[in-house]
C-alpha cells in the first residue's frame, strides 16, 4: 500500500492508497520540531481507532515546508523500510512538463495539483487552490506548468485584518445572506467572502483573456465548497485533488 504525505504550511495529511481508494485520511497540525517517532505514535494509534491494519510498502512525500521532510523520511525509513519519494528532488519524476522561468522553484503542491488535474481533466485548466495562500495554477493544453499566481489565503488575511484592527473581530469564513452588512461582523464576512469572490472571478477571466481560449476551472481546499455558493466560474471541485496527483506521480514513478 501507498502513504501519501501532503505536508502544508498549515496541516500535514496522510492518506492511505491500496491501488483502487484511500482506505482514510489523517491529519495534523504541521511541525517542524515533530519527529519521526512522535509521526508514528499518532499515526499508527489513530490508525487503530479506527481499525484499519495498512501493510504500507511505498511513501511519496510533497512538502512546501522543507525543515518537515527530513523527519518524514526518516519516518518512512524507519517504520516502513522505504526510502519515500519526494516530490521536487530529482529522483521523482514528473508525468508533466514545467515550463516557466529558469531557475524559477514551483512549489510541490502547484505541480502535484497539476499532475491530478491533467489526469482528470486533460489541459488548459486553471486550478484554484485555497490553502494558507490561494493560488492559481495554469496548465497548458499537453498538460504542462506555466506559471500562475499567488494571492493571500482567506484566513490569513482575516488573521491580520484582526490582528492589525485592534477593533475588530476575528470572524468565521461564511456565506453572508446580504452583501451590505449591518455590524461589525457581517461588514467583515461581507467582505472577505465576495472579495474573495471578486478576486476569483476577476483572475480566472484575465487568465482565460490572456490564453484566448476556454479554460476549465477546477477548486480544491478546504474553503472550495464555501466559494462555488458565490457565482464563481468553478467547473468542479476536488477536495482530494492532491492525494490523487501523488498517487498519480507515484504510479509513473514505478512504471520508469
Amino acid at each position: 500500500m501507498l502513504l501519501a504525505i501532503d505536508c502544508g504550511n498549515t496541516n500535514t495529511v496522510f492518506s492511505i492508497w491500496d491501488g483502487t481508494r484511500f482506505l482514510c485520511t489523517l491529519r495534523t497540525a504541521t511541525e517542524h520540531q515533530r519527529t519521526a517517532d512522535q509521526y508514528f505514535v499518532w499515526f499508527s494509534t489513530l490508525l487503530g481507532h479506527h481499525g484499519i491494519r495498512a501493510d504500507i510498502t511505498d511513501v511519496i512525500i510533497s512538502s512546501t515546508v522543507p525543515r518537515v521532510v527530513f523527519n518524514l523520511r526518516v519516518f518512512a525509513d524507519r517504520y516502513f523500510g522505504c526510502r519515500p519519494l519526494v516530490v521536487g528532488k530529482p529522483e521523482c519524476r514528473l508525468p508533466v512538463d514545467v515550463r516557466v522561468d529558469p531557475g524559477t522553484q514551483v512549489g510541490p503542491d502547484r505541480l502535484v495539483n497539476t499532475v491530478a488535474g491533467h489526469d482528470l481533466y486533460g489541459g488548459d485548466l486553471i486550478i484554484v487552490d485555497f490553502g494558507t495562500a490561494t493560488t492559481f495554477d495554469v496548465v497548458a493544453c499537453d498538460g504542462a506548468y506555466i506559471g500562475g499566481v499567488i494571492a493571500p489565503g482567506v484566513n490569513l488575511s482575516l488573521q491580520a485584518l484582526h490582528e492589525a484592527a485592534a477593533a475588530l473581530p476575528h470572524v468565521d469564513v461564511t456565506r453572508p445572506e446580504r452583501v451590505i452588512g449591518t455590524n461589525t461582523v457581517e461588514c467583515m464576512q461581507s467582505g472577505v467572502f465576495w472579495g474573495y469572490v471578486g478576486l476569483i472571478n476577476g483572475i480566472c477571466e484575465r487568465i482565460k483573456a490572456e490564453r484566448g481560449r476556454a479554460m476549465t476551472v477546477i477548486a480544491t481546499g478546504g474553503l472550495a465548497p464555501l466559494f462555488q455558493q458565490g457565482d464563481t466560474p468553478f467547473d468542479g471541485v476536488e477536495e482530494d485533488l492532491t492525494m490523487h496527483g501523488l498517487t498519480v506521480i507515484h504510479e509513473h514513478n514505478k512504471e520508469g
